[in-house]
């Protein structure tokens, strides 16, 4: 039974993986919770939440319904009260107020339209405004009626529509405000400034190549900043001569000591104190970014605080947790800052390179296909058709006499032929023997 395309179409959208995870947390559920829910296993909602895999199907509706967020509660709008008039002809005693809805107004129901659903996505333009529901028309009242006073408040202002960006300017945007900060966090998580300044710009170069997933991520500067430690921490740096050692310490002692502690951690470790202590992420947000558990992110976030405090007196001196995690921000933001990192490289240059790359890539694909297409043609002309056994090689064969047939024959042979043939034979004609 094969899906229609309608199904494909309808099914619901999912956040990305990282999201995925925290909205997962957030309503404080577990991974058996979650397999448990939609029937399936524990890999497999975690291979879910890096990215690896997505639902389908009644699962993925399952699962869409199981981490939507919680909608948020709507202000409930205060009736306004009408009091019906007396008519002069059946006098009432009191008369009771009358609650009518009032009708929305335009500018009233516009700021709701474009109101985001959360607080990192992008706020949608070009939408268009709502037409105002028909109110009914007044009853003309008469002229000894009081006047009805106008007590509700006046319709909020209407928002400023958001401009439109095209998709360089949004880049260039993103890159003028994350690339300085993002190559300082990556000098201390790598030690060398070549190299950070050149993950960055790779990070940024997938991005730009990617940009149409990238800028509708609820966190862009975030998927760029995993792409650009994901390319620091890579183990073939080692290969490379340039980047083989880092690069010299702080001179002031404080700071080398910082340095020098920060590189003597495990680089799961480092990526984890720097996310949680020197970027300001929560430990949820740090665990799916590192691809780790929660309780693996607390465990390696203690490891980490420990073996830095054993190098800085005053962080080990610290009263709570909160105060230590201050402390090493402070410490960590002041050693990104005073260190001399290179300044990246302009944003028209980076989207430049990541589209000549990508031309460079296109162009390769299309030269080998065409090779192996060649050869491939090559091949079926000049096979054959048909199957030709080979001719063995002549070999020498000894222990047989050279000459064929009847062999020479010896005197003693021919003696007795002539014997034979001179005597006369006795007995019946068949048992006559002839003599050639």
């Amino acid at each position: 039974m094969t899906r229609s395309t309608t199904d494909e179409a309808a099914a619901p959208p999912l956040p990305s993986p990282k999201e995925r995870r925290r909205l997962r947390e957030a309503k404080s559920l577990s991974e058996e919770q979650v397999a448990e829910a939609v029937g399936v296993t524990r890999a497999t909602v975690r291979s879910w939440e890096t990215g690896r895999t997505s639902p389908r199907g009644r699962k993925r509706a399952l699962y869409a319904k199981l981490i939507a967020p919680d909608p948020e509660p709507v202000p409930a709008t205060r009736p306004k009260t009408v009091r019906r008039k007396e008519r002069p002809e059946r006098p009432a005693p009191a008369a009771e107020p009358v609650s009518v809805a009032p009708a929305p107004t335009p500018a009233a129901v516009a700021p709701a339209a474009v109101a985001p659903t959360s607080a990192r996505e992008p706020v949608p333009t070009g939408s268009p405004t709502p037409e105002p529901a028909p109110t009914r028309s007044p009853v003309p009242a008469s002229a000894s009626a009081p006047p009805v006073p106008a007590s509700a408040p006046p319709p909020p202002e209407a928002e400023p529509a958001v401009p439109r960006l095209s998709p360089d300017e949004a880049f260039d945007a993103l890159y003028a405000h994350s690339a300085p900060g993002l190559v300082r966090q990556t000098y201390l998580l790598t030690g060398r400034r070549s190299l950070a300044r050149e993950s960055v710009e790779r990070a940024f170069q997938l991005a730009w190549h990617r940009w149409p997933e990238v800028a509708v991520d609820r966190d862009p500067a975030g998927w760029v900043r995993a792409a650009a430690y994901e390319y620091a921490m890579s183990p073939w740096h080692r290969l490379r001569r340039v980047h083989r050692h880092p690069d010299a310490p702080p001179s002031e002692p404080a700071r080398r000591a910082l340095f020098e502690a920060l590189l003597d951690l495990p680089p799961a470790y480092r990526r984890t104190l720097l996310l949680y202590d020197g970027v300001g992420l929560d430990l949820p947000e740090t665990a799916a970014e590192t691809e780790a558990s929660t309780p693996a992110a607390a465990g390696r976030l203690e490891v980490a605080r420990a073996a830095v405090a054993e190098r800085l007196p005053e962080l080990a001196a610290a009263a709570s947790p909160a105060e230590q995690s201050e402390l090493l921000q402070d410490r960590l933001g002041g050693l990104a800052r005073a260190e001399h990192v290179p300044a990246p490289s302009p944003a028209r240059t980076v989207r430049t390179g990541s589209e000549d790359k990508a031309r460079l890539w296109t162009r390769a694909a299309i030269a080998f296909v065409a090779l192996l297409i060649g050869a491939t043609a090559l091949t079926l002309h000049t096979a054959p058709t048909h199957y030709e056994q080979p001719v063995s090689p002549p070999e020498r064969v000894g222990g047989v006499p050279p000459r064929g047939g009847p062999q020479k024959l010896t005197p003693q042979d021919l003696k007795l032929q002539k014997v034979l043939k001179e005597q006369l034979a006795h007995g019946p004609e068949r048992l006559v023997p002839r003599i050639p």
